[in-house]
């Protein structure tokens, strides 16, 4: 019986997080309310914050789901690529169609808004929480090609990550931005970008 009740909880979670990022999409993050959301999932308000605790809370989960399932992608297909700019170009790739296939581009674009527009409500801050974890395990990934030998030993993988991390937030707000998206543009210009940030400016 605990089982066939657990399993009812997860399908009841998920379909209280399917609808508010239907609505999300439809509507936008900031006019959609919990009420709307509950309507939507056949469920009651109350039902709702039972198992989230805020429509940040189901935006935020997307997010996790999105990269996790995208950094286990990384992990078992970066150590095949011996050019180590085609490693970080197909982290940046799996990070962006995972994101792309967890919430619709709409979403995206207006929480990168909140987030990098200085947005002062709790969406921001708790977004932050979760970048920095992703930017650790960025991290991690850089720290395998930096033990294959295929970055430098003094490297900074920390600022690396962070410059990676923050330069793929800019990318994929002019992306969700664009109408149409334009995903061969797009990582055109992030393979260009990021082998001038591991090539480095310095005339040698």
């Amino acid at each position: 019986m605990s089982g066939l009740r657990e399993r009812q909880k997860a399908m009841r979670r998920k379909a209280i997080g399917d609808a508010g990022v239907a609505l999300f999409e439809r509507q936008g993050f900031d006019n959609t309310t919990i009420e709307q959301i509950a309507r939507e999932a056949g469920v009651s308000a109350p039902t709702v914050f039972k198992y989230f605790g805020s429509k940040q809370e189901i935006l935020l989960e997307m997010l996790q789901k999105a990269d996790e399932s995208a950094l286990q992608d990384a992990r078992e297909h970066m150590a095949e690529l011996d050019d180590p700019l085609d490693a970080l170009c197909y982290l940046e790739q799996v990070l962006v169609d995972h994101a792309l296939s967890m919430l619709p581009a709409p979403i995206w674009h207006e929480l990168l808004l909140h987030v990098l527009g200085g947005d002062r409500s709790d969406l921001p801050e708790q977004y932050k929480r979760h970048n920095e974890a992703l930017q650790h395990e960025i991290a991690s990934l850089l720290r395998d090609l930096q033990a294959r030998g295929k970055l430098r030993d003094d490297l900074d993988v920390e600022l690396a990550a962070f410059l990676l991390n923050d330069y793929s937030h800019l990318q994929l707000l002019r992306l969700t931005g664009s109408e149409p998206l334009d995903l061969e543009q797009h990582r055109r210009q992030v393979r260009l970008t990021s082998g001038l940030i591991l090539q480095g400016m310095i005339a040698r």
